[in-house]
């Protein structure tokens, strides 16, 4: 298994970040770590090197924090991924949130900058993870016009089945959290949809499948599964399926 996106380095790890790693390297084959800021990039970055080989880098700007930052922040994260490049496994995340995103200028700020990190990852050829939610169709009219961006992950999708077909018809990706477990919207939508465009994901710390437990990466057995039930398959064939759609994806 291939946890597609988590924050092993947000602060809610901090008293027992290193258990977590080692209870993730017993059950999973590697783990992507997602930058959602300037100092969460650079701690990103940090991970990926000291579990080099099992922890690896998507390097972006969370959209709810480019709706409220100063342009000069944004500057300075892709900045720094431009630095760093060459040790990221894809750009993001990034996007737009409607939900928590209500006025039109914080909503304008948001689409401005997710140009900016699709412009990135088909400047330098990475997948983009993209975070949509309220606005997935959106986001995917955007991203279409960057031709080059070899993959495309809607990370934790959320919307409803039209737009994931027409997501789907792109080549693209959607990816199931260990929401899977206990939503019965993300369930209808894990059934339907063909595993060759389906990736899993826990994003840690939240949406743990365990209730009142904090979520973290080997928690992902969970969602895979419960994508196996729901796709009447042998969890071995799930879990083989999704892993090689990681690999392909990030290229690990």
């Amino acid at each position: 298994m291939i946890d597609t996106h988590a924050h092993v380095d947000f602060k809610d790890f901090n008293k027992n970040r290193e258990e977590v790693i080692k209870r993730a390297k017993d059950k999973l084959m590697a783990l992507i770590n997602s930058g959602a800021t300037l100092g969460g990039n650079r701690r990103a970055l940090e991970l990926s090197k000291k579990h080099k080989g099992f922890i690896y880098p998507t390097l972006g700007f969370h959209p709810v924090n480019s709706s409220k930052a100063e342009f000069k922040v944004v500057e300075e994260v892709i900045d720094l991924i431009e630095d760093n490049i060459e040790k990221a496994v894809g750009i993001g995340e990034a996007g737009m949130d409607y939900y928590h995103v209500k006025d039109l200028e914080g909503r304008r700020k948001q689409e401005k900058v997710f140009k900016l990190f699709a412009n990135l990852a088909a400047e330098y050829e990475l997948p983009l993870v993209i975070h949509a939610r309220e606005c997935e169709e959106k986001a995917l009219n955007i991203v279409k016009k960057f031709n080059s961006i070899p993959e495309v992950v809607f990370h934790c999708y959320s919307g409803d089945y039209q737009t994931a077909q027409k997501i789907i018809e792109e080549e693209y990706y959607v990816s199931f959290s260990t929401m899977i477990c206990f939503s019965k919207h993300h369930q209808d939508l894990a059934a339907k949809i063909p595993l060759k465009s389906i990736l899993t994901e826990t994003d840690s710390p939240y949406l743990s499948p365990f209730k009142g437990e904090k979520n973290e990466p080997s928690f992902l057995y969970e969602a895979v599964n419960k994508l196996a039930k729901l796709q009447s398959l042998p969890f071995k064939k799930v879990d083989k399926i999704t892993e090689n759609n990681a690999k392909y994806v990030f290229k690990i």
